[in-house]
């Protein structure tokens, strides 16, 4: 009984050391060290991801503007374009990786056991001969039963299901190259709860199809654990696999468990053969597979029980004893090398890991930001200098602008000078030529050569065709006077206007300039319109004796005089009767002013009747005797009657003709001061119109400027903002190529790799 006490409380002390080793601070660390740069590494990537579709959105936009194309070149553009899709796929391969062992070994030399052991529970088949018939892949759950998946379905089995699926005994077993994932409960280990995963495998030594397992299940193996049976020595076959891993990958990491070592407590020269193991599994890793130096190799194998470490974990789990037939003396010892083996193996292939999984994509993402920031550097300075090129032209612009404002200014009020002293010539010029016209009219009424008959319809023909003659022809000869030199000096004015318009417009407006004169010459509308305005004209053609005491009255005194002589007569005649003034003698000049009165009174009377004839004659008779008055007479008679028969239609047109040139006369001169600023007024409307839509082709240039330098401030704002979004994105670029290089030092560095 003492005995198996002693051994129980070896047991006890073996098993306190393996908790120790297995959930001390040193491997705890050594597997946080991939889980840290693993949620590092992600959370960089993440952030790279999003700078990358920042990046990329910003050349997209760029390449969207005729504009803005210089800013990145077209080469650069489609590498920034391609970097999404590299960041988007290292970041997927980064979420999916993990520390990865696969176990190889001939049949039978515990495999199995050994990833069970590691697991603290008899997950795998295991037993004597060929057992495991498939590759069988151990990864961590967040659910809280196991299951396993296989590569024909996606639906989720029993647990209980793997010894059917992956025994080599059962009937319903997979193939040799397929792949049963179990998904185990990371609460109930650690090593599956600090991202590893275990891959059991079938013997080496029951397939030649070697490479395709390579190539299937190694390639992103982070360690390989070789168990060897201890039995025997380290076989061909062994060498011959692991030669094809190292041939397909750069120094791969290898273990090689000695396993079954618990049979050795039966052998005499085991310190022999332990050395024996140790020598040709330094030289295998050494001297053949050159993956290590010969002080790492020892640290490289080990000698353990997995059959003991299984039983004694699993008994400790429990709370209880381990069997004493399952625990042979030593046990102690291959219990430690056990727990020493998962020691070193988790530093090593945390340290790989990182290496392996992290250290390439962390270079491809430092180059990857190394070449975005160059092309945010290159947009940076270049949408700088082309900044600066806006503003130089958007000085240039408004400087134009601004003279071109103050050269119109002083254009129109030069032109407004001008349009008002021509307009004042014009209007001096058509009014002496009216004038003079209207002095000539006489001729130009003699030079109308109608057929000439009182009659009264006759007449008005007559009339109609000669204000039709006079409207004419004082328009001829207006415009012969007149219209020549107004013309030409309109059309220099308009030259002059343009000419000077097109020193101050840019010369592509030069031609716009001379489509906007005139198509036609100006002309110069008189509109004397002497229908109308002689329309009042009334002729006397009728016999007028000229020596008939109305005629010498109205020869003498005028009309005009004669009523005033008879309102004064009337008005003296009234003051003398009112003042008693009448028995009075008279002064000669009032004698003078009593006889005018008479003979206007006379004159009035005789041209009403016979009997005012009959008492003149009478008076004078008597004043100067009847022989005067008979000689008198008689020669009054003889020129009334030679008059009288002079009076022919000929007389009457002469007659006609001198009544119209003094009625037209009177009523031209009417319209001289209308008439020459009515012409003034068509040149100034000329001129004004011409120089209006001069400056209106001058607007538009002004709105074109206008339009340009808005043009160049939106440019510029979209230059300010397109470098702001390139001189963000470069900086990130600098604060992840910071991030970057903590990474290495933190992590890279750190693993010693």
């Amino acid at each position: 009984m003492s005995g198996v006490a002693h051994i129980r409380m070896d047991e006890d002390e073996a098993v306190a050391g393996q908790r120790n080793l297995g959930n001390g601070h040193s491997h705890e660390s050594a597997l946080q060290l991939f889980v840290n740069a693993k949620k590092k590494i992600n959370d960089i990537f993440k952030n790279i991801g999003q700078y990358v579709c920042e990046a990329d959105k910003f050349v997209r936009d760029i390449s969207g503007s005729s504009d803005l194309k210089a800013l990145v070149s077209e080469e650069n553009i489609n590498v920034v374009k391609g970097f999404r899709e590299k960041i988007d796929g290292i970041a997927e391969v980064l979420a999916r990786d993990h520390m990865k062992v696969v176990f190889f070994g001939r049949t039978s030399n515990g495999k199995s056991t050994v990833i069970n052991a590691m697991l603290r529970d008899k997950i795998l088949p295991s037993g004597i001969g060929h057992t495991t018939h498939c590759f069988i892949q151990v990864e961590g759950s967040d659910g809280k039963e196991g299951c396993l998946l296989t590569e024909e379905s996606e639906k989720p089995k029993s647990i209980k299901d793997i010894k059917q699926l992956a025994s080599a005994l059962s009937d319903v077993k997979l193939s040799q190259n397929s792949l049963i994932r179990i998904l185990w409960p990371k609460d109930k280990c650690r090593l599956l709860r600090d991202d590893v995963i275990l891959v059991d495998s079938p013997g080496i030594d029951v397939t030649p199809d070697l490479d395709t397992w390579i190539d299937k299940f190694c390639l992103d193996a982070d360690v390989f654990v070789l168990v060897a049976n201890a039995e025997s020595t380290l076989m061909q076959t062994e060498k011959n696999f692991f030669h094809k891993v190292s041939s397909r990958l750069s120094q791969p990491n290898i273990f090689i468990l000695q396993n079954r070592w618990d049979v050795s407590e039966m052998e005499e020269d085991i310190d022999q053969v332990k050395q024996q193991h140790i020598d040709r599994n330094t030289e295998f890793l050494v001297e053949e597979l050159k993956v290590t130096d010969k002080k790492a190799a020892r640290d490289r194998v080990f000698f353990v029980s997995a059959r003991e470490a299984l039983a004694s974990r699993l008994s400790c789990d429990k709370g209880i004893a381990t069997p004493e037939r399952i625990l042979l003396p030593g046990f102690q010892a291959r219990l430690f090398e056990f727990a020493n083996f998962e020691k070193e193996f988790e530093t090593c292939i945390s340290q790989s890991a990182v290496k392996t999984k992290f250290e390439q994509h962390t270079k491809r993402a430092h180059n990857i930001n190394s070449e975005i920031r160059s092309v945010m550097e290159e947009a940076y300075t270049k949408s700088l200098s082309l900044q600066d090129e806006q503003v130089q032209l958007r000085r240039e612009k408004s400087a134009r602008l601004g003279l071109l404002d103050k050269q119109l200014d002083a254009l129109t009020s030069d032109v407004k000078i001008k349009i008002r002293n021509m307009v004042e010539d014009v209007e001096r010029k058509v009014s002496a030529a009216l004038n003079d016209e209207i002095r000539r009219l006489s001729l130009l009424v003699e030079e109308f050569e109608r057929p000439f008959h009182p009659d009264p319809m006759l007449l008005n023909v007559y009339k109609k065709e000669l204000h039709s003659h006079i409207e004419q022809t004082l328009g001829r000869n207006l415009q012969a006077r007149c219209s020549s030199l107004v013309i030409q000096a309109v059309d220099a004015t308009q030259k002059n206007m343009t000419d000077r318009l097109s020193e101050i417009l840019p010369s592509d407006s030069k031609q716009q300039l001379m489509n906007l004169m005139p198509k036609r010459d100006f002309e110069i509308a008189y509109r004397l319109d002497c229908r109308n305005l002689c329309a009042g004209f009334r002729e006397d053609i009728e016999f007028r004796f000229s020596l008939s005491p109305t005629a010498l009255m109205q020869r003498f005194l005028g009309i005009k005089d004669q009523i005033n002589l008879k309102k004064e007569a009337t008005s003296n005649t009234r003051r003398g009767s009112l003042s008693g003034d009448s028995h009075h003698p008279m002064t000669g000049s009032n004698d003078g002013e009593i006889m005018l009165s008479l003979l206007a009174t006379f004159a009035s009377l005789t041209s009403r009747s016979t009997l005012g004839a009959a008492v003149v004659v009478g008076l004078v008779a008597k004043a100067a005797g009847w022989r005067v008055i008979i000689v008198t007479g008689a020669m009054y008679g003889g020129v009334y009657l030679y008059e009288r028969l002079t009076w022919t239609t000929k007389a009457r047109e002469k007659a006609f003709k001198q009544q119209y040139v003094d009625y037209a006369s009177s009523k031209l001169r009417l319209i001289i001061d209308l008439t020459s600023s009515n012409c003034s007024h068509q040149v100034q409307q000329e001129l004004t119109s011409t120089f209006a839509r001069l400056c209106h082709q001058a607007d538009i240039t002004k709105t074109q400027l206008e339009a340009e330098i808005k043009d160049v401030d939106s440019g510029l704002s979209i230059l300010k903002e397109i470098s702001s979004r390139a001189k963000s994105l470069r900086n990130k670029a600098d604060f992840f190529d910071s991030e970057l290089k903590g990474f290495v030092t933190q992590f890279l560095c750190y693993s010693g790799l």
